[in-house]
């Protein structure tokens, strides 16, 4: 039993969760930073939409099993614009009755659509080309190379700029966040950047890898070089699609926010004159910039009911304050046993453990 359940509703409701600003905005990022995120992946829906169609094109003028396994990519490229499109929508829903925390993982769901996209649509059928270039009889390049080429190099140019603009907001949200560029680069927050930024870098590094396939394919006559770049095509998507999807499992499932945010917030729980341990600190990401935080804590002694409700409703308010991530926070006001101490001594040592 808790204390909570010995003192008065006011006090028990002080114990839970932060109610949200109604003014506020009905989803986890503010419209800024939405707006950025929408800006990039219209950017590079519609680069997808004009490279698919000139791949197509180009592939089917000249032959190329490397620039049609490339079209593949870009017609996956802009499916999962499309749902990463939607999911930004989705994801801005208000919380209801039947999703409380809010639609925040969204996000997550899409993003792992779209990397099943990226393995079915691009990798799935940049195999098929490869395999059939290694298995073809045919020698010489038709005179339709110049077109692939061409298609190719502006191609790149596009999937650049998409690139470049995707790493700009990496770039603007370091700065906001005062983290270093690579840092903020493997840990942002957000799937749809993050799903950008992963198709584009590998839609550069396709281009790359066609290029080289034809080049040899011309200076050889033979395909064996179309068809080993198809498959390297077909590897580079996979790969993608898997750290994709991975990274979209682990949210999905309830991955924990950043073990620096739980170490400052066990810090500062800890360092409050009102707490004596912390036996408890669990916390989840529910979307970009919202997570959950519940933490059990033990009160020194002697303080009445009304004392409990003032220094929880400050602590609460205190942590939505400095971390502003965290918008769901719940206090359980516990009397601590023996074991509930020892639980509060392995959770100190595991947070400041450096390799957690």
């Amino acid at each position: 039993m808790t204390a909570c359940d010995d003192v008065e509703p006011s006090v028990q409701e002080a114990c839970g969760p932060v109610a949200p600003d109604p003014a506020g905005e009905p989803g986890p990022k503010g419209p800024q930073e939405e707006g950025e995120t929408k800006g990039t992946v219209f950017v590079a829906l519609a680069a997808n939409l004009v490279i698919a169609a000139a791949k197509v094109v180009g592939g089917l003028v000249s032959g190329s099993s490397a620039l049609l396994s490339e079209a593949a990519h870009s017609v996956a490229d802009s499916l999962n614009e499309v749902f990463l499109l939607a999911s930004l929508r989705r994801s801005r829903k208000r919380p209801d009755a039947s999703h409380p925390f809010g639609y925040g993982k969204e996000r997550y769901f899409w993003s792992l659509l779209a990397a099943v996209g990226i393995f079915v649509m691009g990798g799935c059928f940049s195999v098929y080309q490869g395999v059939h270039a290694l298995r073809s009889d045919a020698s010489e390049p038709s005179g339709g190379y110049l077109i692939a080429i061409l298609v190719l190099v502006a191609a790149g140019l596009m999937e650049g700029t998409s690139l470049a603009r995707a790493l700009w907001q990496v770039r603007r949200e370091a700065r906001t966040t005062g983290r270093p560029f690579r840092r903020q680069l493997r840990e942002t927050e957000d799937p749809a950047l993050r799903t950008v930024i992963g198709e584009d870098g590998a839609a550069v590094t396709g281009v790359l890898i066609a290029l080289a396939g034809i080049t040899a394919h011309l200076l050889t006559g033979d395909t064996l070089w179309e068809g080993i770049a198809s498959l390297g095509i077909a590897a580079l998507l996979v790969y993608v699609a898997y750290r994709l999807g991975r990274e979209a499992r682990d949210q999905l499932v309830g991955q924990a926010m950043d073990s620096p945010l739980r170490r400052e917030v066990h810090a500062f729980l800890c360092g409050q004159p009102e707490i004596d341990a912390v036996t408890d600190l669990l916390t989840m990401r529910l979307g970009p910039g919202s997570g959950l935080l519940a933490a059990r804590v033990d009160l020194v002694g002697g303080s009445d009911s009304e004392e409990v409700e003032e220094s929880a409703v400050r602590i609460k308010r205190d942590i939505v304050h400095r971390w502003p991530e965290l918008d769901h926070v719940f206090l359980d006001i516990t009397d601590a046993g023996p074991g509930d101490r020892r639980r509060a001594r392995l959770l100190r040592d595991d947070l400041n453990d450096p390799a957690s």
